[in-house]
């Protein structure tokens, strides 16, 4: 017998990440196996915004000049793109590091990801904001390209483009930033599970189930 089917309520899955994070798309794209594998489970995800580049203008700026200031010289940028590149073929995701010609903020995209997780659509957005990124090199800093991604994703843009052209939710995202500051995580991405176990880094689908189980079992035992 199945001790886990005894879990009634949804498990709470927070995602802390950011939308310009190779390792955060890989580590969802994680998530999603491991979940799939424990459709047992009922789960309730939330997507947890961490600013890996608080300071970027936002404008953003040109891809060039933010590799040498992130990474020295660009390349040791394109030894470690190709290793990223590597494990992302392993998780379906074809990285285009050479396409992305601005290294944008993200706090637009992410305030896009919490208008669609009020209309149950933050998955399936933040998958296409990521893929958006990092496989074709649009800048996804910018409304025009934020308003077609939500439009493919079944937001309308009637709706969306008012929202992105206020200031709503922005405070929002840097909460959620200096909430996880708080908690002790300095980057992302990080799964909180159960609201009392945590995993950081892009790990393997087989270790994510395992604290999966362990959280649904405390769940249980409740």
């Amino acid at each position: 017998m199945n001790m886990l089917a005894f879990s009634r309520a949804p498990l709470s899955i927070e995602i802390v990440y950011d939308l310009v994070c190779p390792w955060c798309f890989i580590g969802t794209r994680r998530l999603a196996r491991a979940l799939r594998r424990r459709p047992e489970i009922g789960m309730n995800l939330q997507w947890r915004p961490f600013l890996l580049n608080p300071d970027m203008p936002r404008g953003g700026m040109a891809r060039s000049d933010y590799v040498v200031r992130k990474f020295g010289a660009e390349d040791r940028a394109r030894r470690l793109f190709s290793s990223i590149a590597d494990i992302g073929r392993g998780e379906g995701i074809q990285f285009r590091f050479d396409r992305i010609r601005r290294a944008p903020s993200s706090v637009d995209a992410h305030r896009l990801v919490r208008l669609a997780a009020d209309m149950g659509r933050a998955d399936v957005v933040a998958d296409a904001l990521f893929t958006a990124y990092f496989t074709d090199g649009l800048d996804i800093g910018n409304m025009e390209v934020l308003v077609a991604i939500g439009r493919q994703c079944g937001l309308a843009p009637a709706e969306t483009r008012p929202f992105l052209m206020s200031d709503e939710a922005t405070e929002l995202v840097h909460a959620d930033n200096l909430r996880a500051h708080r908690l002790g995580i300095n980057g992302a991405p990080c799964f909180i599970v159960g609201r009392r176990h945590a995993i950081a880094g892009a790990q393997e689908p087989e270790v994510l189930e395992c604290l999966l189980n362990v959280a649904a079992l405390d769940l249980a035992d409740g």
